[in-house]
């Protein structure tokens, strides 16, 4: 079966939009949290989400709509904008929202935001923590977000190899334990500012990573117009 798999869409819904044509037909699509925060459209892009069926987790920014204390750690930049999101989602999308979990299993694959061990917060980043949430991991396959960067760190004997993958880069992981992340849909900040997304083929057990480009200034504009801090909607543009 072949899975999207995407993750910090960040209420970017032209972002998405882009993902779910490219992708094309899939058998699901999973979602690995900050659906919301530091963009304009929070209450269409979890309309949409939910329109395709997606499933998956809760990030911080999610957390931090619905209430939480989690936006007590945010930069000011992203606090405005929570604040914001916190005023501008419906009822129904709060409840969405809240509803996530901090983490599912689908199959042999565990979905989280951060990591295995610490769900909502962790950023991996380094081998010493990519061993640390392996030993953590309840399946071989892990799926994580947060950092906005798409990466792998795989398992084999003890050794673990840090993969950094582009457009087209296809992973095969013949049975070997993986921690995986799709990077950001809606802010990247890996330096290429498309959209970028996986599909994991649980039969031919590879992870392919893509780009989607979209419509950036649209983005922008209405970013602006709601009076969302300047520097999230320039950055938009760069991808950093």
């Amino acid at each position: 079966m072949r899975f999207a798999v995407v993750s910090d869409i960040h209420a970017n819904l032209p972002a998405l939009e882009a993902v779910v044509e490219a992708a094309g037909p899939v058998d699901g699509i999973w979602q690995l949290g900050d659906v919301v925060g530091y963009g304009p459209e929070p209450d269409a892009v979890v309309q949409r989400l939910r329109d395709l069926g997606a499933v998956g987790v809760q990030g911080n920014h999610d957390a931090a709509a619905v209430g939480g204390p989690e936006i007590q750690w945010f930069n000011p930049d992203a606090r405005r904008a929570m604040e914001w999101t916190r005023a501008a989602i419906s009822p129904t999308t709060r409840d969405w929202l809240a509803a996530l979990p901090e983490s599912m299993t689908e199959g042999d694959v565990t979905l989280v935001h951060g990591s295995p061990r610490d769900p909502i917060w962790e950023y991996v980043t380094s081998v010493p923590v990519a061993r640390a949430n392996f030993a953590a991991l309840p399946t071989r396959i892990g799926l994580h977000g947060h950092t906005h960067l798409p990466m792998a760190w795989l398992e084999e004997d003890g050794v673990i190899e840090a993969v950094s993958p582009g457009h087209g880069s296809v992973l095969e992981l013949r049975g070997r334990r993986a921690l995986v992340n799709p990077g950001s849909v809606g802010q990247p900040r890996d330096g290429d500012p498309q959209a970028s997304y996986l599909i994991l083929d649980t039969a031919e057990d590879t992870i392919a990573w893509h780009r989607a480009p979209y419509d950036i200034g649209t983005v922008q504009a209405a970013m602006r117009a709601a009076g969302l801090p300047g520097n999230l909607a320039a950055r938009l543009a760069v991808g950093l």
